[in-house]
């Protein structure tokens, strides 16, 4: 069976790096008026938007990953604040729908350099090196 899906276009790449770029600019500034974030730092690793460029979903994680489930929860309440400040940073028709969900890509990366650190990959790994 083939994949069918396709690749984001320029303007789904684009479009999310504005929002993410927002995003960003709000956690930076502290202009989050929620009492059980005040005090902690979200990074937004990246924003996929939908096709029809309506829904938007922002991958985030609080700085040392802890609390991220109620980060995310918190943040997903305010989702509506967001898209009202992306609206007026944004030039867009219509402004995307903002969904918030944890970032796993650094425990994923985390796990992969363990992997690649365990002695007998390393070995591995040292023995192709040298073949080469």
């Amino acid at each position: 069976m083939k994949n069918t899906t396709k690749p984001p276009s320029n303007r789904q790449l684009k479009v999310g790096e504005e929002i993410r770029h927002c995003l960003a600019d709000v956690f930076i500034r502290g202009e989050i008026f929620n009492p059980r974030l005040r005090g902690i730092s979200v990074t937004v690793s990246e924003v996929r938007v939908s096709p029809d460029l309506k829904n938007a979903r922002a991958y985030v994680m609080p700085l040392g990953g802890a609390n991220a489930e109620m980060v995310v929860a918190e943040l997903e309440k305010m989702a509506p604040y967001f898209r009202s400040v992306v609206s007026a940073k944004l030039t867009m028709r219509y402004t995307p729908r903002i969904s918030f969900q944890k970032d796993d890509s650094y425990e994923y990366a985390g796990k992969v350099e363990e992997i690649l650190n365990k002695p007998e990959v390393r070995r591995d790994l040292v023995g192709d090196e040298e073949k080469k």
